[in-house]
């Protein structure tokens, strides 16, 4: 059984952004000494005094702005991917690629050394490289631009935008290291899948008989005006255009990595098409 969506976020995205919005005002409300900051965030110089800030880092945000970017890509791109990956393997893809981040700083804090680093920044961009390897031409507004753009030009633009800001050493207390660290992570992290699938082909896994698999398609243009049941599909009866490509996709998966490489949401939704594919539209 795939996560399950509530007002249009999956569990663990849903979670993520709660528990972010109860640091941020508890961090603003009642701990504003400066110590809590310490205790918690990630100091490159100094991390095996305190190994837990690898991780608690990036629940930590220096303003308002900060955490509204932050949890602004993770409310686009997150339900998306952990449909797709499935509820553990997101939350634990989320925080290596946060760990990432910080470990990126910590490799080359003698090159470019940094006091302390917070926010999730690392993380949602990781989030964000998921998305785009998945789904790379799946259009995503943007405001104020009037026409949408596709995930992969969108998310180039922000890992550049880094990129260049690291290479610069840009002095805007903004820890482009970590940011590049997050995404660093994630590629890594989706190569390895693909590693792994080809591994399972090339042990001589055969395709197994089993009926028409397809995974949900993305949701991110939630200003399209276009109702999320009618993007899946758009009758009862045969799938639509996306629906026939993630089917290809799935059964190019299936025959190099086997049905074990199927996702929980790929499974659940082989359930969903077939059920569909049964039921003839009604007049």
């Amino acid at each position: 059984m795939g996560p399950q969506r509530m007002y249009g976020l999956t569990t663990w995205v849903r979670r993520l952004l709660v528990a972010n919005l109860l640091v941020f005002l508890i961090q603003n409300t009642l701990f504003v000494d400066s110590n809590f900051i310490k205790a918690f965030a990630f100091a490159p110089l100094s991390a095996w005094d305190q190994p837990w800030s690898f991780v608690t880092y990036m629940f930590l945000h220096a303003g308002i702005l900060h955490l509204a970017f932050n949890m602004l890509v993770l409310f686009v791109f997150g339900s998306s991917v952990e449909e797709r990956m499935g509820g553990r393997a997101f939350f634990l893809f989320y925080i290596l690629c946060g760990i990432g981040g910080a470990a990126s700083s910590f490799v080359l804090r003698q090159a470019v050394p940094v006091t302390q680093i917070i926010g999730a920044s690392g993380a949602v961009l990781g989030v964000a490289v998921a998305f785009a390897w998945y789904w790379p031409d799946h259009p995503v507004f943007v405001f104020p631009l009037p026409d949408p753009i596709p995930a992969k030009w969108l998310v180039t633009f922000l890992v550049a935008f880094d990129l260049v800001l690291a290479l610069i050493r840009a002095s805007d207390g903004i820890a482009h290291l970590a940011h590049l660290g997050g995404v660093g992570t994630a590629l890594l992290y989706l190569k390895g899948q693909d590693w792994w699938a080809t591994r399972g082909a090339g042990h001589g896994r055969q395709r197994p008989e089993t009926k028409v698999l397809v995974s949900q398609p993305p949701r991110v243009s939630r200003g399209s005006g276009i109702p999320p049941s009618t993007q899946r599909t758009k009758s009862r009866g045969e799938p639509d255009a996306r629906a026939n490509a993630e089917i290809d996709r799935v059964l190019d998966k299936i025959i190099a990595g086997g049905v074990d490489s199927l996702t929980p949401a790929e499974r659940k939704f082989l359930t969903e098409i077939s059920r569909r594919l049964r039921t003839p539209p009604k007049a």
